[in-house]
């Protein structure tokens, strides 16, 4: 236990508090079990340590902060962990990357009924199965789900740059008064350009070279760990999944063929729409369907996009300009509204009711000239012109 609490006092003490992300202020801390699930590299474990040394100082006390694939976990049980906590008054127990302690969910759920008084917050992959866990802890718990930085929090994050939330409604009734706002406060364009190429992970220095071996690090590591963990891929088809993200990278959303994929994977095409599920659920991927109310389990999804615009730049797509836009567009909206790919009525369809059209700034209405409640969402302009929007705007939601 003391090893325990020297590494909190450690670790707590070295996490910086000058900016904190508002996803910290959603989370009800004070639930008995709460889950923050979210792909590597988005900040979890920051945000977990923030809150921390915020609430609780950096003595570990009433609160412990665990790594769960730590050294001590390898003669003592989370159990035996939290009934030591416990005794000594212990009041939250924070756990860390729960998914690499084999057992979690079952001694969870012990824990939970043995120590009621007792708080348990902690951090997970975003493949791990809370409902089809080990023990079923979903009745009980409390899940969030953590994103990369918004163009708004980037903005903020890197730039020093404070912008209020709009909500997607906000933005659609009040779209000149936000571009008002947000330009008198810096140039949104050359910024959004930067976003693009390095904003969506927390964790870029100035280095767009480190950067982007970060994420292909992030990659490698789902691929090579979390898929043949949570999902049972075969670890000899690791490569191929590797191809295949590559491959997706490099074709039009409108393009993609199952039957010549999975023929150019060596793979049956249950295989490959397998896996194309397996990296949506990841975050490596964003899966959009015509109806995503009536999807089965292995239906082809209607488009695909790598799940954030950084992610073309560091596998050396960043001239796939198109298909960044409209990747950024998903990304953002998505974490709060249904996207649904729109066949014939423009690009996509948000809550079955609101048509979007996203391009450069050349875009015209021709696509859905006639539609209520459509618009165009612009690349390269800084203000609206009637019910084209620029498309940056569709980074202030979170």
């Amino acid at each position: 236990m003391e090893s325990l609490f020297r590494k909190h006092k450690m670790l707590i003490s070295q996490v910086p508090t000058d900016i904190i992300r508002e996803t910290m202020n959603t989370i009800n801390w004070e639930k008995q079990l709460v889950a923050i699930r979210g792909s590597r590299g988005v900040g979890k474990t920051t945000l977990m340590r923030q809150y921390i040394k915020q609430k609780y100082g950096i003595s570990a006390g009433e609160a412990l902060y665990c790594v769960m694939d730590s050294i001590d976990f390898t003669s003592h049980s989370l159990l035996d962990l939290a009934e030591r906590f416990h005794q000594m008054g212990g009041k939250h127990l924070f756990l860390d990357e729960v998914h690499r302690y084999p057992t979690w969910s079952r001694e969870i759920k012990e824990i939970v009924d043995l120590y009621p008084d007792l708080k348990i917050t902690f951090t997970g992959s975003s493949l791990i199965q809370i409902l089809n866990a080990d023990a079923d802890l979903s009745r009980r718990v409390l899940s969030y789900t953590m994103e990369g930085l918004s163009f708004r929090e980037f903005l903020h994050f890197y730039k020093g740059i404070q912008i209020k939330k709009h909500s997607l409604d906000e933005i659609l009734a009040n779209y000149d008064d936000i571009c008002n706002e947000v330009n008198k406060l810096c140039r949104p364009l050359p910024l959004f350009e930067e976003y693009l190429r390095v904003g969506y992970f927390p964790f870029y220095d100035g280095n767009e070279e480190e950067y982007y071996s970060r994420i292909e690090n992030v990659i490698n590591f789902v691929v090579e760990q979390e898929l043949t963990h949570f999902c049972g891929v075969d670890t000899a088809n690791t490569r191929k999944i590797k191809a295949l993200i590559q491959f997706l990278a490099d074709t039009h959303p409108f393009e993609l063929n199952i039957s010549k994929l999975s023929a150019r994977l060596e793979l049956n095409k249950q295989t490959v729409l397998s896996y194309i599920n397996s990296l949506g659920r990841a975050e490596l991927l964003q899966l959009l369907y015509s109806d995503s109310k009536n999807i089965t389990r292995l239906q082809k999804p209607d488009k695909i996009y790598l799940h954030d615009p950084n992610m073309f730049y560091a596998l050396g797509y960043g001239d796939k300009i198109g298909t960044i836009r409209e990747c950024f567009f998903v990304n953002q909206i998505s974490t709060s509204h249904t996207v649904e790919y729109g066949k014939d009525k423009g690009d996509f369809v948000i809550d079955g009711k609101i048509t979007i059209e996203v391009g450069g700034k050349d875009k015209t209405f021709e696509q859905v000239a006639d539609m209520p409640d459509s618009y165009i969402m612009a690349d390269r302009m800084e203000f609206a012109v009637g019910k084209k929007l620029p498309l940056w705007l569709a980074g202030m939601i979170y």
